[in-house]
């Protein structure tokens, strides 16, 4: 899908999903480089989730209203993704061959037959050695069941910051209001493009660019406070 289409289609989003405040930053472009990308063995498995509340509200008893019902709800289930080829034999027979891939399918399974609801693309990196997520939707049906689904429509970018706390991953989304007050401010600059029909910052920089970003704003708090992002979730091993 083009530029031009994307930017156009980012604006039906308010017709599809009945959402104007959106809370995560979104890219056209992938967060990382290749040669940043890293492998988590850790990270696979099954897991169930638990919101968690940005620091301002720490101590209070205000639940956290990003979320919609299956992001927490569901299982997330994630797996290295592994591509398979048939190949031929010397004797002409058929074998499969196994290549593991560098990223992950994040699937958000509901209950009956392990019935996959969502399916997003995971891919892990490492920049000043912190560690990354960047997700990408592979489905963009039943929005409105889901704020993950709805923030990241027509398989564009966005940027988590992961650590892990007693093994357990936590994630924390880089929010959009708090990235459009950086750019404002002056104190990040990226390329980007206000989609007025949709009321949102689409980041337009290439991967180089945001991946200078990350080099020099992630890792300060006075920067970007990832305690303090609005969307943010632990994740809790199943198995």
């Amino acid at each position: 899908m083009n530029r031009k289409r994307v930017l156009i289609l980012t604006g039906l989003v308010l017709f599809l999903t009945g959402c104007t405040d959106f809370v995560m930053i979104c890219s056209l472009n992938p967060f990382y480089l290749e040669k940043n990308v890293t492998l988590l063995p850790e990270i696979e498995g099954r897991w169930s989730v638990l919101p968690l509340q940005r620091k301002e509200l720490s101590g209070k008893k205000e639940d956290n209203p990003v979320w919609k019902g299956v992001d927490t709800t569901s299982v997330w289930k994630i797996e290295r993704m592994i591509f398979k080829e048939t190949v031929k034999t010397r004797q002409g027979k058929d074998s499969i061959v196994l290549k593991p891939l560098n990223f992950y399918h994040v699937l958000l399974v509901g209950n009956g037959a392990d019935s996959v609801i969502y399916r997003f693309k995971m891919v892990i990196f490492k920049v000043n050695e912190a560690l990354y997520a960047d997700f990408m939707p592979l489905d963009n049906t039943g929005l409105e069941k889901s704020r993950f689904a709805a923030e990241s429509y027509f398989r564009i970018h966005t940027l988590a910051k992961l650590v892990f706390r007693n093994q357990h991953p936590e994630f924390s989304w880089l929010g959009a209001e708090y990235t459009k007050e950086m750019i404002e401010k002056k104190r990040v600059r990226v390329s980007y493009r206000w989609v007025s029909d949709a009321g949102r910052l689409l980041l337009t920089g290439s991967p180089e660019q945001l991946t200078g970003v990350i080099e020099r704003y992630a890792g300060e708090p006075r920067f970007i406070d990832w305690e303090n992002q609005k969307a943010q979730l632990k994740l809790n091993r199943l198995n």
